[in-house]
């Protein structure tokens, strides 16, 4: 048995679901749950087209590296979304196709890291998507916590990390946008990560799975892929892109997304992936070719995501302190009491379940960064979010 899978702690939602273990719900009240992103709006019709039209891609095995067709599609998007001009991304060579980020999240640390080298870190955000620790701990890596700071939009201070933080790092991943918070990192503070990969020889991994619920039109999230650009890095050295179809097209079972960049640390993630049995099956390749290749669905997506928000935001900020989010469907709230508290009280007494912002982020010397927060995530028809929201405003009154 893998002794390191001891190490593993529990997901967010199951310490949510122990927590309320032994809480009664308030049964006058219909249940509500704020608490998971998965998203809820209609997958594209395009797509469920795609997926009838290809049931005979299951006669034949599908290639790990995907088809030239999808790649071509992949890359023509981002090509397309990120302007990258002459730093193109090439579809033989720079796009992989992977199914679902989270797998590929998870796998990336196991084929790039070295297990011959003592003492290295995988350093991740802080809150974080829990498949970043689990990927280092079960490569044998320390995962290292950068808390994420409010005076800082909400992203780590990389000025403050020393030459000896950065030296033992193999491997760097970045949220842009942030998961839970919803904020960007700069293109110049991108650049700087990349210089710093540079000089101490790691790889940074971007999950840009949110990029495209972008709340303004005229500020998108930015890629790791354009701060490449911006410094004429052709080759996209030491940098890739994850980016998925389950937010961006409402298609978190179709378990589709893609990789990008740096084609030599592709060459090497294909090896490993083609050891790992990890092809998507030809229909899906058909059905992503489909999603990658329609705009209009994902903008009709974004604009739900909108109004979401700016119906409730107006609810909200007389009661709860929070910054906007500049892009995906969460909130990431103050709370007037222990989070975990909160969380228990407003299940007890108004049905409502949302995860405390504890169990999104590890305690450091510098603090829990999750502490009295919780995260919400506006994924439910506008009519549920707003009795959600309702219903927790009312909660955090009778807390104070």
């Amino acid at each position: 048995m893998n002794s390191r899978l001891d190490l593993l702690q529990p997901y967010p939602f199951a310490r949510l679901a122990a927590l309320l273990s032994d809480a009664n719900p308030n049964p006058d009240l219909k249940f509500l749950s704020l608490a998971i992103g998965e998203p809820k709006h209609p997958a594209p019709e395009v797509v469920r087209k795609s997926l009838c039209d290809s049931l005979d891609q299951i006669e034949s095995y599908p290639p790990t590296a995907g088809s030239i067709e999808l790649r071509q599609a992949i890359a023509g998007w981002a090509n397309n979304r990120f302007e990258l001009g002459n730093n193109s991304l090439s579809a033989e060579e720079q796009v992989l196709p992977v199914n679902g980020t989270r797998e590929a999240l998870f796998a990336i640390t196991q084929a790039l890291t070295d297990p011959e080298k003592p003492g290295g870190t995988v350093a991740m955000p802080n809150p974080f998507y829990q498949i970043y620790e689990g990927a280092a701990i079960l490569a044998g890596k320390q995962p290292y916590y950068l808390n994420c700071q409010s005076e800082h939009n909400l992203q780590p201070d990389w000025q403050s990390l020393t030459d000896e933080t950065w030296q033992q790092m193999e491997l760097l991943y970045i949220c842009s946008p942030g998961n839970p918070s919803g904020t960007y990192i700069a293109l110049e503070d991108m650049q700087y990560l990349i210089e710093k990969a540079d000089k101490h020889d790691f790889i940074v991994v971007s999950d840009e799975c949110y990029s495209e619920l972008y709340l303004d039109p005229n500020k998108k999230a930015p890629s790791i892929l354009q701060a490449c650009r911006d410094m004429g890095r052709t080759d996209f050295s030491r940098c890739i892109a994850f980016h998925s179809l389950s937010k961006r097209s409402n298609l978190p079972g179709l378990r589709s997304g893609f990789v990008a960049g740096d084609a030599e640390i592709l060459k090497k993630f294909l090896s490993y992936r083609t050891y790992h049995g990890s092809a998507m099956s030809g229909m899906v390749q058909q059905a992503s070719i489909a999603a990658w290749s329609d705009e209009s669905h994902a903008e009709e997506n974004r604009q739900i995501y909108r109004e979401k928000y700016a119906v409730l935001s107006s609810r909200l900020e007389q009661h709860f302190e929070f910054n906007m989010p500049q892009a995906a469907f969460y909130l990431w709230l103050n709370t007037p009491i222990d989070d975990q508290e909160f969380c228990k009280g407003l299940y007890q007494h108004k049905n409502l379940k949302v995860v405390p912002g504890s169990f999104l982020a590890r305690d450091t010397n510098q603090g829990n960064p999750g502490v009295n927060k919780i995260r919400i995530a506006l994924v439910a028809p506008l009519e549920k979010c707003i009795e959600g929201i309702d219903r927790l405003i009312d909660f955090n009154q009778s807390c104070r």
